[in-house]
């Protein structure tokens, strides 16, 4: 049996390519529907009073923070669907040992075992 169909949907992780799919989506459209949070802050005391201009810079740096954090969680989903293409996937990326079924399902890009995430090896 290759390796890659050890670990496939076929132990209960219901399809974890339609779910790495429907996140990455999901993620995306966050990403489109924030970018105007995004956008440089106008600074004319003229137009916008101090504290209004506190509130959005503190609004811009928690969408750009959020967009940060969507990009690495895409980063990781890309690489999952990498491993899944090429028959890696439910393997840990540092000690090869073959990653749990019920932590692929709860998070389906995870890339290694308990052990290494723990710092144990």
């Amino acid at each position: 049996m290759k390796r890659g169909q050890e670990n496939g949907a076929n132990d209960g992780l219901s399809g974890p390519s339609e779910r790495l799919l429907a996140r990455r989506d999901e993620l995306r459209a966050l990403s489109a529907r924030a970018q105007d949070s995004r956008q440089p802050v106008e600074l004319d005391q003229s137009k916008v009073g101090r504290l209004s201009r506190m509130d959005a810079l503190q609004g811009q740096a928690m969408a750009q923070e959020s967009e940060r954090r969507r990009g690495a969680e895409l980063q990781r989903i890309e690489a999952a669907l990498a491993r899944l293409s090429s028959g890696d996937y439910g393997y840990c990326v540092r000690c090869d040992e073959e990653i749990a079924p019920a932590r692929l399902k709860l998070d389906p890009a995870v890339a290694t075992c308990i052990k290494c995430a723990g710092g144990g090896r």
